[in-house]
């Protein structure tokens, strides 16, 4: 299934994508599951099907939000692909897995414009190509071998980084209010390819800049979940973004950073492609 998270008519809810165009979830289900979050803590996604109405929206109609509007928490994984260090005059982590952590309002949905940072911190200004994992049930101390049963599905992230601040913290860097996005939907786990065969294409302006597959992650996800699982507790609608490949804007020589109008697009088989643009300061 393919599961999106929307507005209309001044209306937050959800529903199912089929046919280029979206089934909301009848008001009754809305009432006992009032988001996409909610559905997955209940613990069977498959409901959705049977519960959608019969009239559908054109994508057209709709206002994209966040997959997974309201996570409780969202981990990123860095330096999870080979590639030059995306910020100059910054030494490398070391080989252990790099997690960090991004605050829900520096995400917007498919087709929402990136907020373009003002000043000095607009001059470098990253696109991050990603594919993204949604946690389905609850993970504690997980084993590798356990931790894909614990994914509920996967969408594109372009995890936007302002490199420059990245000098000041991590933290700093990438949480810029909506510099990036996810999306544009959430594709469950049974209708996607498995992680590793995914494709990944980053695309600035119809250029391709960044190209990959999942096999390419230094560290793959059942690795990723079993670890982040010893440090925290993974609930229902977390999000885990998988790290970002080689062809970034600060992995270039010269640089190649995002200016306004700029129109970033991620496009991952079998998920779907992500597209925003970049609004003035």
């Amino acid at each position: 299934m393919k599961i999106a998270s929307f507005e209309t008519e001044g209306r937050k809810t959800y529903g199912l994508v089929r046919d280029g165009a979206v089934h909301p979830v009848t008001p009754g289900f809305a009432a006992r599951h009032p988001t996409l979050r909610a559905l997955l803590a209940a613990g069977d996604p498959g409901l959705l099907a049977k519960n959608v109405a019969d009239r559908a929206l054109p994508l057209d109609t709709i206002r994209p939000m966040p997959p997974i509007p309201d996570p409780s928490k969202i981990l990123c994984i860095g330096l999870n692909y080979e590639k030059p260090y995306p910020v100059a005059g910054a030494a490398p982590a070391s080989d252990n897995i790099v997690i960090f952590g991004r605050d829900r309002d520096s995400l917007v949905g498919h087709g929402a414009p990136l907020e373009m940072p003002r000043g000095e911190a607009g001059q470098s200004f990253d696109f991050e190509g990603e594919i993204v994992a949604v946690i389905g049930k609850r993970a504690r101390h997980v084993a590798e071998a356990e931790a894909m049963a614990h994914v509920a599905g996967y969408a594109c992230m372009n995890e936007g980084s302002v490199r420059g601040w990245q000098k000041h913290s991590v933290h700093a860097g990438k949480n810029f209010f909506a510099s990036g996005a996810w999306g544009p939907w959430l594709t469950t786990a049974d209708e996607a390819a498995a992680p590793e065969d995914m494709r990944l294409v980053t695309r600035v302006n119809g250029q391709v800049m960044q190209k990959a597959t999942g096999s390419q992650m230094i560290h793959p996800l059942p690795r990723l979940i079993a670890y982040l699982s010893h440090i925290t507790r993974l609930e229902p609608g977390d999000v885990v973004a998988t790290g970002s490949p080689d062809g970034t804007g600060g992995s270039r020589t010269p640089p190649a950073f995002l200016k306004p109008g700029d129109v970033v697009e991620v496009e991952i088989s079998t998920l779907g492609l992500l597209r925003n643009r970049v609004a003035a300061p």
